[in-house]
């Protein structure tokens, strides 16, 4: 898998989005309203840049449902992947299909954005459907079925509900991250109306679209409120200048992301781990439910000073144990972090530091609740572990060359870290760990960013650390 994919490893974006919205099937979250009366409610647009959590339907929802306008399940329009990582958008009139487009492109990618446009006009004597991905208009559907012109719709319809993260008619929910999503009646636009392509790097990137017509039962969600209420102050806030407010349910404060289309944070990867690993809250939570597990970020580095915070929820201070640090991509093949010399862990039971090399005495113990932080200096080799702010055996992350008390500088076994590097959990316990790269899924109670005023971190990030972003890794990776 390559190591940074899609929207958006530009520094300068031009335009930069603030707040996603993290999604969950396994806590049942999602969004909902009743349609105004529309301007035409046969023609449509609907836009959203999306980052993909759960693709392989280990939280068991069923399809990854993103829009549903419901009457009932014979009456509904419906957009959402399929369990096949196909998109699919469908119209059931009296229980029949009569708009049906389901693509042929599969949507895997974990660790990226993707912009998808879709707009529809069924007025027009041979009605018409684009999708769009990334700017570029899709061609290939294996599934292409068009309604008759100014035939029945149950999408755009006045007084109906209308979900975003949930099918109407069941438990089938949205599991990853949603930003920039436009709803526009009455009008069927293209892709260049939402983005642009980068002048200098050609990668497709949103654009201002405050100023678009939005349509009567159009919407603008760009989550950067905080509350949960139906109004203008809720996470479900319409910013559109009309007052299509959606209703919260079940997020709270912590899914509120500044994880967006423009700035892409590291997550924990499902697609490439060693394991039986449970994955939710946007891949940063994972549950270990079988031994001998290894999982690592979505982003590895070459280059550059990097900090991340993993917190205990639940690991076994038995006679195995939880290891937190870093490793290759080689290391990270083997069934444990420490297994080679390319991979570093620091145990919870014991404190020690581990390596392929050896296991030594390195700091304290750690347990539920406990912070855990990983500086990772790829300039100088060298990586740095704290417990709950305190960097253990006195190790200074900001010592540079001298290294002083890495991780890795220990006397028996010192040796460099090189090469592509992940930060990287393993457990030989069925253990709990959730990570932070910089958007949080857990209450933070200080909160801490980097020098570039990135990210929210529990404890103060050394001077000359960046959280893994892709606008840091533009500058320093």
């Amino acid at each position: 898998m390559p190591l940074i994919l899609g929207t958006n490893s530009i520094k300068d974006t031009g335009y930069n989005v603030d707040n996603s919205l993290r999604f969950n099937g396994g806590s049942s979250d999602y969004l909902n309203r009743t349609n105004a009366t529309p301007t035409n409610q046969l023609i449509w647009t609907f836009s959203f840049w999306v980052k993909l959590s759960d693709i392989t339907n280990a939280q068991g929802s069923g399809n990854q449902m993103l829009l549903s306008d419901f009457g009932s399940a014979s009456n509904r329009g419906t957009i959402f992947f399929e369990s096949d990582d196909t998109l699919t958008i469908s119209d059931r009139v009296s229980n029949s299909f009569t708009f049906k487009y389901v693509t042929t492109r599969l949507f895997r990618d974990v660790s990226a954005w993707y912009h998808i446009v879709i707009n529809h006009n069924r007025t027009l004597s041979t009605p018409v459907t684009k999708v769009y991905v990334n700017g570029v208009q899709e061609t290939s559907f294996s599934t292409s079925t068009n309604p008759s012109q100014n035939g029945t719709s149950y999408f755009n319809v006045d007084g109906q509900a209308s979900y975003v993260g949930k099918y109407g008619g069941g438990n089938e929910y949205y599991n990853g991250y949603l930003s920039e999503v436009v709803w526009i009646d009455g009008q069927a636009l293209d892709a260049d109306q939402f983005g642009e392509f980068d002048s200098d790097s050609g990668i497709w990137k949103p654009i201002d679209v405050s100023g678009l017509t939005f349509g009567d039962n159009g919407f603008y969600l760009e989550f950067k409120q905080a509350g949960t209420g139906t109004n203008a102050s809720g996470m479900g806030a319409d910013t559109s200048g009309n007052t299509n407010h959606f209703a919260v349910n079940n997020l709270t404060a912590v899914d509120q992301s500044i994880d967006t289309c423009t700035n892409n944070f590291a997550t924990m990867n499902p697609l490439d781990n060693i394991g039986d690993t449970t994955f939710s809250e946007g891949n940063n939570l994972l549950l270990w439910t079988a031994t001998n597990k290894t999982n690592k970020s979505t982003i590895g580095v070459t280059t550059g000073k990097w900090y991340a915070e993993c917190k205990a929820i639940d690991v076994n201070s038995g006679t195995s144990g939880t290891l937190i640090g870093v490793g290759t991509e080689a290391n990270l093949a083997s069934t444990y972090l420490s297994a080679t010399t390319s991979g570093w862990g620091y145990r919870c039971q014991t404190g020690n530091i581990q390596n392929g090399a050896g296991n030594e005495a390195y700091g304290d113990t750690w347990a539920e609740d406990d912070i855990i932080g990983v500086a990772l200096d790829m300039d100088n080799g060298a990586v740095y572990m704290s417990k709950n702010g305190t960097f253990q055996d006195s190790g200074d992350p900001t010592s540079g060359a001298s290294k002083t008390n890495a991780a890795n500088n220990q006397a028996s076994y010192a040796s460099a870290i090189s090469g592509t590097v992940f930060f990287a959990c393993s457990s030989y316990d069925t253990d709990s760990l959730v990570w932070n790269f910089g958007s949080p899924s857990f209450a933070i109670s200080s909160g801490n960013t980097d020098g570039n005023g990135y990210g929210n971190f529990e404890y103060a990030v050394p001077s000359g650390y960046f959280a893994l972003n892709t606008k840091n890794l533009a500058e320093y990776g």
